[in-house]
């Protein structure tokens, strides 16, 4: 290797690293936030179906964040679109705290709504400049793509996680308001060592100027945004309202139910950081990597459909094998994601791969937000075993979709 080449290798290892810890101090505040508005207004009465209507807007605002988030990383640069997100997120948490216990419940959801889509957007122009950071600095070496891509998404998950835990205890030591106070506090921190450390025009390259432009992915992105839609949609079509509330319900403390969903989201992470050990690798970076998706997507699909079918039975103990197989549904659900996220980024041109990044988690963002409409509405229907009816649904459709997928990028000729 000549010197430059260490160089530029060692720049990018540098860089990659200082995305990595800001996005973990947003995703740790992230975590915390929707574990402080879901037991907050919890505590106070609202219905499931109001808890998954607080969080709407903060998913459907994320469809729109990640496509002008990419094409503005491109334009401007992603250290910028960085910076930019973190500022988001601080305004959304002053927001949030200026919620007063004095008003009535349809201004105090009107407000929360607001902020919550506020903090979506934070999230999501993070998500996307700090992902398109990822191609950017570790090249086109696809080793080297999906170890970095693994280990950042896995650890990302298992900060929110640490998050979800973080946001129950704040919110007992130091009340709902103290709490976003103290995490708009931090952030601010972490904003300052971003614009001190990363280069303004990292990742700035020539954007789209039409729309047609911007949405003319190529077919391995399509194929991936519109699988990702119904992987994401299977899970938190369970995990937003459904899974919390049936616990609870079960005789679980809030204190038991943040503790799981945080060890779940830990474990999640640590699995999908994982992931490149768990998934066979080909020198093309597509050829196993495609296959895998495949697999991984069916044998996820069995899980929430067995233990949809064991509940309708009338199995006992539901408040035990519930929690035990939606663990193994972590696991192959970790592995699923971590895949895909590599794929997306396999597939995507390197000029303006923030670009295809936004597109890809846009779909992410749409799927959310179905999966949490589906969670409050679904489980009002019929429990939590309709909802993991429709997670079975949702994966099924995601499978067929991977079966589509191309074997080679678009930009390789075929042989």
């Amino acid at each position: 290797m000549s010197s430059s080449t260490a160089a530029a290798a060692s720049h990018g290892t540098r860089n990659y690293l200082i995305v990595t810890l800001a996005y973990w101090g947003f995703t740790l505040t992230d975590g915390a936030l929707r574990m402080l508005v879901l037991l907050h207004f919890f505590r106070l009465g609202y219905s499931p179906f109001t808890l998954a209507f607080l969080f709407l807007l903060y998913e459907a605002a994320g469809i729109g964040a990640n496509l002008i988030g990419g094409w503005l990383a491109t334009r401007f640069g992603i250290a910028r679109m960085l910076a930019v997100g973190l500022i988001t997120q601080i305004l959304g948490f002053l927001l949030l705290s200026a919620v007063s216990p004095d008003w009535g419940a349809a201004l105090s959801v009107a407000w929360v709504v607001v902020a919550q889509g506020v903090c979506g957007v934070a999230k999501d122009l993070t998500k996307t400049a700090s992902k398109s950071a990822i191609k950017l600095t570790a090249g086109d070496a696809s080793g080297r793509l999906f170890r970095w891509v693994a280990f950042f998404t896995g650890s990302k998950n298992a900060m929110k996680g640490a998050g979800f835990f973080l946001g129950g205890l704040l919110l007992e030591a130091l009340g709902f308001r103290g709490a976003l106070w103290a995490m708009a506090a931090a952030l601010l921190a972490v904003l300052l060592g971003v614009v001190t450390a990363l280069p303004p025009m990292m990742g700035r390259a020539k954007a789209s100027r039409t729309a047609k432009e911007l949405f003319g992915k190529s077919r391995g992105v399509n194929l991936l945004a519109a699988a990702r839609v119904f992987l994401f949609g299977a899970r938190d079509v369970w995990f937003v309202v459904g899974l919390p509330v049936f616990l609870y319900a079960s005789g679980w403390t809030f204190t038991m139910v943040g503790g799981f969903l945080a060890v779940w989201t830990i474990g999640y992470g640590v699995i999908q950081a994982s992931a490149p050990a768990l998934v066979r690798r080909s020198d093309d970076g597509l050829s196993a990597e495609v296959p895998a998706a495949r697999g991984w997507s069916l044998a996820l699909a069995a899980v929430p459909a067995l233990l949809a079918a064991m509940m309708l039975a009338g199995a006992p103990r539901a408040d035990l094998f519930v929690p035990v197989g939606l663990c193994v549904f972590g696991v192959l659900f970790a592995v699923n994601s971590s895949v895909h996220s590599y794929l997306v980024l396999a597939y995507a041109g390197s000029e303006k791969a923030a670009e295809d990044v936004g597109f890809y988690y846009a779909a992410n963002a749409a799927g959310r937000f179905g999966g949490t409409l589906l969670s409050g509405l679904l489980y009002g229907w019929g429990g939590l075993p309709v909802c993991l009816i429709g997670a079975t649904v949702m994966l099924a459709v995601c499978w067929m979709i991977t079966l589509e997928l191309p074997y080679r990028r678009a930009n390789v000729p075929s042989a």
